[in-house]
């Protein structure tokens, strides 16, 4: 377990339990706790680059590589679960154009900060998956764009990928292989909206970080018009555990269709919050008892949200019921996300909580479209108006009317993002708007 601590000036490193608890299934973060495992000596110590070796020393083709991440069924981490190895084949096999890899570690989104564990303590286990996602879309230049509040991870990042230059692992013909690859740092600037893939291309390319139309798809035409592959940081470092030990190994863990293990970032109402690394497919119930240690003072669960603040809530019943899995929680009109769940006890205001999170998305909207500019803005003034014991019975249609039409009419999902969770707010929790308008008279 990764327990989870803020520091505004210059977010420095998590703290540390070194103890895994007997319901954990570690295998990105198997040696997360080994001291230094943030250099490359110590991570080659525990086999680090052995993949990479595997690759180019073999060797393998391109072609072989992405069929065997295609085997794991691994899937995006990030948020959307799109199948690894399937985004890898689309990117054309010609070369008139220059190839991308593009590594989106701008964690930003409310409740989600697993990706922090991997920067700060195991950069080498992503920098290698990039590596070898990038020989295997024939990319000779890769980014690692990095959320700007991120100092200290972009520091270590910074500082694993030099020493991997000097080990030969960067640079030209790496490991006699004539594969040349150089990979850059690049800090975001604390806009939330670059967290969304064509966005991070927007920003990269000195542009407003704004999203773009798709088609064209990233892959095709993304980063300066050229084909790119944009992975999460969580995706990338479970590559070379795939590259060593087979896609086959990879499904035995988890589910058939939601295989391998999952890294979740846990806060709110328990009494162990952090990050934690379990296989796909085990119950919400031994995961809030066995590894979160239960609801924090005793209390009752009221409602839990899975996959960061943008997932549709679930309620008590509905999260006791599931399984941490994309099938399970989708079936309960969520989705697993990113992995940012959020615990919420009896105690909690539900419409206090939805407020603070409309005004986050209201800040963070781009603007580029007016659905979400002007739809945000109207759903925060709604629930500031509950909040402020001024709401109107009126009040709740035009909530469900705003959100209902912000759905799906954006160039991104942000609007989505705050949409979906006050549609399930009013859904799941209709006595939590009652109670205000009770107040109000």
């Amino acid at each position: 377990m990764i327990k989870h601590t803020i520091h505004s000036k210059n977010m420095r490193p998590l703290a540390i339990d070194q103890k895994p608890l007997a319901a954990e299934r570690r295998v990105l973060l198997e040696h997360e706790h080994i001291p230094d495992m943030n250099k490359i000596d110590v991570y080659a110590s525990k086999g680090g680059y052995e993949a990479l070796k595997k690759v180019l020393k073999t060797p393998m083709t391109p072609d072989q590589v992405i069929d065997e991440v295609k085997a794991s069924n691994l899937r995006g981490r990030g948020g959307a679960g799109f199948p690894t190895g399937n985004k890898w084949s689309f990117v054309p096999k010609t070369k008139d154009k220059p190839h991308y890899l593009l590594c989106n570690a701008d964690e930003s989104e409310p409740g989600t900060f697993k990706d922090r564990v991997i920067l700060e303590k195991l950069p080498h286990m992503m920098i290698e998956g990039m590596i070898i996602g990038s020989y295997a879309i024939g990319a000779a230049k890769s980014y690692v764009y990095i959320r700007g509040e991120y100092q200290y991870a972009a520091e270590v990042i910074h500082n694993a990928i030099q020493e991997a230059y000097r080990a030969g692992f960067l640079g030209k013909n790496i490991l006699g292989s004539g594969f040349d690859h150089d990979m850059t740092v690049h800090r975001g600037a604390g806009a939330y909206i670059c967290g969304e893939e064509t966005g991070l291309i927007s920003s990269l390319e000195g542009k407003k970080g704004w999203p773009k139309l798709k088609p064209p798809f990233p892959a095709v035409e993304g980063y300066l018009r050229c084909p790119t592959v944009v992975n999460n940081v969580e995706t990338l470092a479970a590559v070379p555990w795939i590259i060593n030990n087979g896609g086959a190994a990879y499904t035995k863990l988890g589910t058939a269709k939601s295989t391998g293990t999952k890294l979740w970032s846990v806060s709110g109402d328990v009494n162990r919050p952090g990050v934690y690394e379990v296989e796909n497919g085990i119950s919400f119930r031994v995961f809030l008892e066995d590894i979160l240690g239960g609801m924090k003072g005793g209390k009752k669960l009221k409602a839990m949200i899975p996959g960061g603040s943008s997932a549709p809530i679930m309620t008590a019943e509905e999260a006791m019921k599931c399984t941490l899995d994309y099938e399970s929680i989708a079936s309960f009109g969520s989705m697993l996300g990113s992995g940012g769940m959020i615990v919420l006890d009896e105690t909690r205001d539900l419409v206090q909580v939805l407020k603070n999170l409309s005004e986050f998305y209201h800040d963070e909207s781009c603007g580029q479209c007016t659905p979400c500019r002007e739809g945000t803005g109207w759903i925060e003034k709604i629930l500031h108006s509950y909040t402020e014991g001024e709401a109107h019975r009126e009040d709740l249609k035009l909530l469900d009317r705003v959100s209902n039409n912000m759905m799906g009419r954006t160039i991104c999902v942000l609007a989505d993002s705050i949409a979906m969770p006050v549609q399930s707010y009013m859904k799941k929790f209709p006595e939590e708007f009652e109670r205000y308008l009770k107040k109000a008279g």
